[in-house]
């Protein structure tokens, strides 16, 4: 459980080249106006918006979730805002999600 209890737990940083084992690897940073907003809830939903998972990012911004292939919803939530991105794993791999918050 992180620190402050949520229960989501603290990312790190995922590199480009990591081997990611044969897994779908959903990866990327949360972006405000200033630049990466670590602690932003990251959520993760289904092709049908379902959820299925969430994080915290790092204090870099960062996050990371394991999923399977298909269609997927990025959602970030900050108290400076919220925003989403979309992205489709066709297979194993590190996708790279960017998601910018307003």
């Amino acid at each position: 459980m992180s620190a402050d209890g949520c229960g989501a737990p603290v990312q790190t940083a995922t590199a480009a080249d990591i081997d990611t084992q044969g897994q779908v690897v959903l990866a990327g940073t949360v972006n405000g106006t200033a630049g990466p907003l670590g602690g932003a809830y990251v959520r993760l939903l289904n092709g049908d918006g379902d959820f299925a998972g969430e994080v915290q990012a790092s204090p870099q911004g960062d996050f990371r979730f394991y999923a399977a292939p298909g269609a997927w919803i990025v959602r970030a939530l900050h108290r400076s805002g919220n925003g989403e991105a979309s992205v489709t794993a066709e297979g194993p791999g590190l996708h790279q999600v960017a998601i910018s918050v307003a």
